[in-house]
C-alpha cells in the first residue's frame, strides 16, 4: 500500500512538473470570421459551379438556411461571418436579415466592402464614403455586430485601385467610430495606407502551400508591418480554391483536409488579431467550408479540430438536400432505389433457398 502511494504521489509531481501541451487554439483564442456571401439566388446555382450545398440550391433570403449557417459555423469554432456588401435593396435586406439570426445565437457580422465593381474596376469615391457612412449608421452599431478593440470591424475589399487620398475622403469620416481595414496585397500597400486605415485583411485563397515556400513568411512580414504601423492584422486561411470555370487559372487541391490545416498554422504563426477563413459559400472559386455534395463536413470536421470544439457539439447534417438537388439530376436517387430493390430481392430469395434446404433435410430425418 504504501509503495502504490509513493507511485501515486510521484506521478502528480510528475504531471505538475510536465503538463500537457496546449494546442495552438487553448494557447491563444484568436476570433476567427469566415468571409460570406449573401449573392445566392436559386438561378445561381446553374453557373460556374462543379459543388452544391448540401442544404441544396438555396436563396441568401431564406431565413431557415441562415440560421443553419449559423449553427453550423458556430459548432466549428467560427465566431462569425464577414459578410460581402455595398449598399442596394437586396444586399441591405439580407444584411439585415444575418444581423437579426446573429442576434439571437450569440453570433456576430462584420463587413466587407465591395468597393469594385463586377469588372474589377474601382466604384466612385463619393458613393463608397456614403456608402461607409450608411453602414455606420444603420448597422454597425447593432449588438451583434463584431468588435475588435471596443469598435465594429469592417473591410475595405480593392483598396489597392484607389489612391491614398480618395481612401483617405472614404474613411476619414467613419474611422473615429468604427475600424476600416485595407485589403492590401503586400507591405508596401500597407504602410502606403497605414494613416488611413486600420490594418489589412489580406484575402489570399488561391495559394497552395504545398508548392509556395514563401507563403509562411510572406504573411509574417505583412503582420509585422500592419503592427509596427499600429494597425490589425486579419490573417487568411483557406481549404483549397478552383476558379476555373470563372476565368481563373489555379487549382489548389484540398488534399483530404491537409491544406486547411496547413493555412491554419501558417495564418497562427502571423500572431492575427483575427483569422479571416476564406470562405464559408464561395463555390465559385470552391474555397466554400460549408457542408456540400462533394466535400460532406470534412473542413468543419478539421476546424473543429483546430478550434479545440468537442465533436459533440456538432449539429446534424442532413443529406437529403443533397440527393434533392444534386447536379446529375434524379439519377442518384434512382440508382439508390433500384439498388435497394435488388438487395431486398436478394436477401428474400437466400431466405426462401435457406428454408427449402432446411425441410428437405428435416424430411429425410
Amino acid at each position: 500500500m504504501r509503495r502504490a502511494g509513493l507511485l501515486v504521489a510521484l506521478a502528480l509531481a510528475l504531471a505538475g512538473l510536465f503538463p500537457p501541451s496546449a494546442s495552438p487554439a487553448e494557447e491563444r483564442r484568436v476570433p476567427l470570421l469566415a468571409y460570406y456571401y449573401q449573392w445566392f439566388e436559386p438561378s445561381s446555382w446553374q453557373r460556374a459551379k462543379t459543388d452544391y450545398p448540401r442544404l441544396g440550391r438555396y436563396s441568401s433570403d431564406d431565413a431557415s438556411v441562415i440560421r443553419t449557417h449559423v449553427d453550423w459555423a458556430r459548432s466549428a469554432g467560427v465566431d462569425g461571418f464577414v459578410v460581402s456588401w455595398k449598399s442596394s435593396a437586396v444586399n441591405d435586406r439580407r444584411l439585415r436579415l444575418l444581423l437579426d439570426i446573429a442576434r439571437t445565437r450569440d453570433f456576430k457580422v462584420a463587413v466587407i466592402y465591395q468597393g469594385l465593381d463586377f469588372h474589377r474596376r474601382p466604384l466612385a469615391t463619393d458613393r463608397v464614403a456614403a456608402d461607409f457612412r450608411l453602414l455606420y449608421a444603420r448597422y454597425a452599431r447593432d449588438p451583434a455586430f463584431f468588435r475588435l478593440g471596443g469598435r465594429p470591424l469592417t473591410v475595405f475589399s480593392g483598396t489597392w485601385e484607389y489612391s491614398t487620398a480618395d481612401i483617405g475622403r472614404i474613411t476619414g469620416p467613419v474611422r473615429t467610430r468604427m475600424l476600416v481595414l485595407g485589403t492590401e496585397k503586400n507591405p508596401a500597400g500597407i504602410r502606403r495606407l497605414a494613416h488611413v486605415t486600420d490594418g489589412d485583411a489580406y484575402y489570399w485563397s488561391s495559394v497552395n502551400p504545398g508548392t509556395n515556400d514563401r507563403h509562411e513568411s510572406k504573411l509574417r512580414e505583412m503582420a509585422d508591418t500592419a503592427h509596427r504601423a499600429h494597425g490589425y492584422w486579419m490573417a487568411p486561411f483557406a481549404p483549397g480554391f478552383d476558379a476555373r470555370l470563372v476565368g481563373g487559372t489555379k487549382s489548389v487541391p484540398r488534399d483530404g483536409g491537409r491544406t486547411l490545416r496547413t493555412e491554419y498554422t501558417a495564418a497562427m504563426a502571423s500572431r492575427p488579431d483575427v483569422l479571416g477563413l476564406i470562405s464559408w459559400n464561395e463555390f465559385s472559386e470552391n474555397s466554400h467550408v460549408e457542408p456540400s455534395v462533394r466535400h460532406g463536413t470534412q473542413a468543419l470536421d478539421v476546424l473543429r479540430r483546430l478550434r479545440g470544439v468537442p465533436g459533440s457539439a456538432s449539429p446534424s447534417v442532413p443529406s437529403s438536400g443533397a440527393a434533392r438537388h444534386d447536379p446529375l439530376g434524379y439519377w442518384p436517387g434512382l440508382l439508390r432505389i433500384t439498388g435497394s430493390a435488388v438487395l431486398l430481392v436478394g436477401a428474400v430469395t437466400a431466405l426462401v433457398k435457406l428454408r427449402g434446404i432446411r425441410m428437405r433435410k428435416e424430411g429425410r430425418t
